[in-house]
């Protein structure tokens, strides 16, 4: 028997892999990206309240985290100074600017600016020599505040925590091994209030992000739920005209198989014609058998009558003035035979707005015009405002045959090639108005 050998990720325990984890992200955090330029970006204005401002006040207000930025820089530079202003010029200087300094490199190297903030602390508490505090002076005990809070506001929380880390343990170190005979102690102060300022800026982060990934997720929901809306709809309309074209074929392959039986002794060619346009309808009628196999959802039940017409609109003006819906109905034109996929499409779009009516306008009064031009058809379908107390069904709510609102209705005008705007009235109510293209063949005359 062979054993696998052990290699020295897999030999190594769990306690140790979790230690070097975040030893690893202790130097991708702190050392890594020590000298990484990240300049301060200008604050985003185009969100939130003050979006309505106009936009030269909110290109001046976009410098306002660096002037924040630079006044706490100035704060801690004069403190310092009226610490040391009695001492010699270089003394002043190294006292005062160095700290300050440190908080201005957070405008564009931030984690930079944290270790020159620790690093200088024992060198400006030695320097000043003031009895004011030990390992921090007052100015670096400032700087140091206000660095780990705006490099923890321009990082991510992790690093937030392993500079706080870190500060504890140089405080501890330098606390326990050098000390400072005369000076009081301001590590515990300091660690303490740094600590509550990581941790709101932290809870902060976090909280922002979690808004940010929940809108995105909200984003991407809603592109997914139209894709699969029209999806949905589009299988809808294929399936519903499955049975009109798989009509038109039918009468293809017999009056092809027919055809030659009606001349007497038709020649070979016209025979075999004959033949050709027969296989081809039904191979057709084959594919688009398959076809619908694929779209077909798992519960489709295929209907049991023929698809309805605009002939049979009255009967869906009477149901829905069953549901109680004021409905009129007015024909223009010349009546005439359309092509079955216009009529369905037709009756599908005047069903689906009265639907929308009963739905979102309640007790409001509807008007169906249907105008037959030359050239197409034009449907109209307007109601008034709603009415009475009556509460709006929901929008997820679909009647028996109806599709997804206006995305149906877009897509089956569109399938036509025809035009549809869909929009509110002045008086409160909701207009549907379509036009859809219908050539004119004109019958030749019967011998």
């Amino acid at each position: 028997m062979t054993s696998t050998p052990r290699t020295s990720e897999t030999s190594r325990s769990p306690e140790l892999r979790l230690t070097l984890k975040a030893l690893g992200g202790l130097r991708a955090d702190l050392f890594d990206d020590a000298l990484a330029y990240r300049p301060l970006p200008r604050l985003d204005l185009s969100r939130g309240r003050l979006r309505f401002l106009p936009e030269r006040i909110r290109d001046e207000l976009g410098v306002l985290p660096h002037l924040v930025v630079g006044l706490a820089a100035l704060i801690v530079f004069f403190l310092g100074f009226e610490r040391a202003r009695d001492s010699i010029g270089p003394v002043v200087f190294v006292y005062a600017v160095v700290p300050a300094v440190a908080v201005l490199f957070t405008l564009f190297r931030p984690v930079l600016a944290f270790w020159v903030s620790l690093v200088s602390t024992p060198f400006i508490a030695y320097l000043g020599s003031y009895g004011d505090g030990w390992p921090w002076a007052p100015n670096s005990f400032a700087a140091q505040l206000v660095v780990l809070v705006i490099v923890a506001l321009r990082t991510r929380p992790r690093t937030a925590g392993w500079m706080w880390l870190v500060t504890a343990g140089y405080a501890l170190f330098v606390s326990v091994f050098i000390g400072g005979i005369g000076y009081e102690n301001d590590a515990l102060p300091l660690l303490f209030t740094a600590g509550v300022c990581l941790l709101l800026v932290t809870t902060s982060q976090v909280r922002r992000q979690a808004a940010r990934e929940v809108t995105a997720q909200q984003s991407v929901t809603a592109v997914e739920r139209s894709r699969r809306t029209l999806l949905e709809e589009r299988t809808t309309i294929a399936r519903e005209l499955h049975d009109v074209v798989a009509h038109h074929m039918s009468v293809v392959a017999i009056q092809a198989e027919a055809a030659p039986y009606r001349v007497e002794s038709p020649p070979p060619e016209l025979e075999q014609a004959f033949v050709t346009i027969r296989e081809n309808a039904v191979a057709a009628l084959t594919e688009l058998r398959r076809i619908l196999g694929v779209v077909r959802a798992e519960d489709y039940e295929a209907p049991d009558a023929p698809q309805p017409t605009l002939a049979d609109l009255d009967g869906l003006v009477a149901n829905v003035r069953e549901a109680g819906l004021e409905v009129e109905t007015t024909v223009t034109g010349s009546v005439r035979e359309l092509p079955q996929g216009v009529e369905l499409s037709a009756y599908r779009i005047v069903q689906e707005a009265l639907s929308n009516v009963l739905r979102h306008a309640p007790g409001a009064a509807a008007r169906v015009e249907v105008s037959h031009v030359l050239g197409g058809l034009g449907l109209r379908v307007v109601n008034g405002p709603a009415r009475g107390l009556v509460k709006p069904q929901p929008a997820t709510t679909r009647s028996i045959g109806a599709g997804h609102g206006l995305t149906g209705m877009r897509e089956r005008v569109a399938m036509l090639g025809g035009e549809m705007t869909a929009e509110a009235t002045d008086d409160g109510g909701y207009e549907v108005a379509v036009f859809v293209p219908v050539s004119v063949h004109r019958e030749e005359p019967q011998p």
